[in-house]
């Protein structure tokens, strides 16, 4: 006896009488229903021929299908069905009218039979070696026999006897080649809820290769096998909905990873347009202060010019000092000689004379005229050559004073140029500082807000949590304070930022007119210099000496400078006036609710 599946009891070989039992067909029936065939209820066989009950009989209907469409792998090669709905003759069983013939032709390939044709069969229930051919027909997982003559009734009809002399069930058999004394192709069939093997022999090694292969392929179908492809399938729905589950979470975190890199991406090519502002601002910080060190040395060249200009001017009044006092001296003598000279004549027109010395008086007295007169034109000269002196002193003492005054204001320039390249070498190593505070300040930021997010996340997960104790109450307050502070200092920041526009348009204004006056400074000391160089030159060529210009304009540029000097100051004493500064370096698009750490 061989066992179906599903547990029923099948007999190993049906009796070869026409007639068969209710109960027969009955578990027939039963064996044949899990695999998608629904039988109506069947009656008693009339005692007629095989073709006339084969005709009466019934068989299987494409309305009862429920099986999946297979390929077309599952026809045997070479066999001439058409895709079409098997029939009865008595048209006990028949397709839904409703179902067109294209439909009909779809679902009618789980009908086939995968393989049918006539083999060798040794007897099952008893050691036999006697071999008698048999009509076999392979149907899912199912092995059924007819006797020979079931074949031509087969072909010709196209459809199979329900009432088979018997069944094998395959699913789980073990099909191998075999070799016996009369039949080299013989194949044996064998399972472990079998009480023998099953024994078939093919004509051919090439009908033995296809038995074999077919066999081997319908034993994989078993009930273990269906239960198992179903609970693959679940699983495999299940891992595909789990699958598809983390693959929408993977692309969400990718987004939000994505989002972030554009973010993190613009922050940076926000930081290098401020590094390149950066650099040229401090590029034209340093051509400044280049310029001012050429002007600084210029003025100091200019300043030492002067110096040797006033030192020959001082050493001329010396000469000239010398020269009017050597005049002087000599006016005294000359003043002296004059008047001995006067006393002598008085003395001889008083003093009577003899007359022997007569001829003698007018020549004396001649040459005392003679010589007052010489005395006098002497005292003339030398008091012209005085005046003249005395001119030239005078002018060497205005020229020493103008010399004096262009020497103050260049060593005021010059001063001031110092001021101004200590002042610019300051700002640009605060600006150094401030740039290297703001890294520090925006990496404490970032770390703050990653404390703030973790402290968001904990409190929603501690407010998600339904276990609640005293150390997650103390810890979500704690988390609650921190959040409390952050946003507060958001809100600071936010204020301060509404502010920043007019901060920093006076801030850009400053910086423009403090390049204007620097500018207009340079300008006038240069024409300054121009006139002075024009002075010194007209003075060479008519020898007089004309007081410089270039010290009028100094006052108002001064002035200037020192108006200049007092707004940088009192913006550098102002806090906001740097925190701007800040905000122009450290602000990036989407950062501007992040919290500014306090300078």
């Amino acid at each position: 006896m061989l066992r179906a599946c599903g547990g029923a009891a099948l007999p190993a070989e049906f009796p070869p009488s026409r007639r068969r039992s209710r109960a027969s067909s009955q578990a027939l029936a039963a064996v044949l229903e899990p695999l998608g065939v629904r039988l109506r209820s069947l009656g008693r066989a009339p005692t007629a021929s095989r073709a006339a009950f084969a005709r009466r009989a019934h068989c299987f209907s494409l309305s009862s299908l429920s099986l999946p469409v297979p390929g077309k792998g599952w026809a045997r090669p070479g066999q001439r069905l058409r895709d079409r709905m098997f029939t009865s003759k008595s048209n006990s069983v028949s397709p839904s009218p409703s179902l067109e013939q294209a439909d009909a032709d779809a679902l009618d390939i789980s009908t086939k039979v995968q393989l049918y044709g006539v083999l060798w069969k040794r007897p099952f229930g008893r050691s036999s070696a006697k071999w008698s051919r048999r009509f076999f027909i392979i149907k899912e997982s199912f092995l059924l026999y007819y006797s020979e003559s079931e074949r031509k009734s087969f072909e010709t009809n196209k459809y199979f006897n329900i009432h088979p002399k018997g069944v094998i069930p395959l699913g789980g058999c073990l099909v191998e080649a075999r070799e016996e004394p009369s039949m080299p192709y013989a194949m044996k069939i064998s399972h472990q809820d079998f009480h023998g093997n099953v024994l078939l022999a093919a004509e051919s090694e090439f009908e033995q290769t296809q038995w074999l292969e077919m066999l081997q392929e319908s034993g994989k179908v078993t009930w273990k096998n269906a239960q198992l492809g179903e609970a693959m399938i679940k699983s495999l729905e299940a891992q595909g909905l789990q699958l598809a589950k983390e693959k929408q979470e993977y692309l969400d975190k990718l987004m939000e990873e994505t989002e972030e890199l554009c973010l993190q991406r613009e922050q940076r090519e926000e930081l290098e347009r401020l590094n390149q502002v950066l650099e040229a601002e401090k590029q034209q910080f340093e051509e400044v202060v280049q310029e001012l060190r050429v002007e600084q040395e210029q003025i100091k060249r200019e300043l030492e010019l002067t110096a040797r200009c006033l030192k020959g001017v001082e050493q001329e009044k010396k000469e000239l000092r010398h020269l009017t006092e050597s005049l002087q001296h000599t006016l005294e003598e000359l003043s002296l000689e004059k008047k001995k000279t006067l006393e002598m004549l008085e003395e001889d027109k008083n003093q009577p004379q003899p007359s022997t010395n007569q001829s003698e008086q007018p020549l004396a007295s001649d040459g005392l005229h003679s010589n007052l007169r010489q005395i006098e034109e002497r005292m003339q000269e030398l008091l012209a050559e005085k005046l003249l002196a005395e001119k030239r002193m005078k002018e060497n003492e205005e020229r020493s004073r103008a010399l004096e005054e262009e020497r103050e204001f260049y060593s005021s320039q010059s001063q001031a140029l110092q001021n101004s390249l200590q002042e610019l070498t300051a700002e640009k190593q605060q600006a150094e500082r401030e740039l290297k505070a703001e890294v520090k300040v925006r990496m404490e930021l970032e770390r703050r807000l990653r404390e703030a997010e973790a402290a968001l996340r904990s409190l929603e997960q501690g407010l998600n949590s339904k276990v609640r104790n005293k150390e997650k109450e103390e810890r979500m307050r704690a988390d609650v304070s921190h959040l409390k502070r952050f946003f507060e200092e958001c809100i600071r920041n936010a204020e301060l930022e509404a502010k920043m526009p007019v901060i920093m348009k006076n801030s850009v204004y400053i910086h423009k007119a403090a390049t204007r006056r620097i500018k207009s400074c340079r300008f006038h000391r240069r024409r300054s210099s121009t006139s002075w160089n024009d002075s010194e030159h007209s003075y060479a060529c008519v020898g007089s000496v004309k007081p410089s210009q270039s010290f009028m304009a100094s006052q108002l540029e001064a002035n200037n400078i020192e108006e200049l000097k007092e707004v940088a100051k009192r913006l550098s004493r102002d806090q906001r006036f740097r925190e701007s500064i800040y905000h122009i370096m450290a602000t990036q698009p989407g950062a501007s609710a992040l919290p500014r750490g306090g300078k």
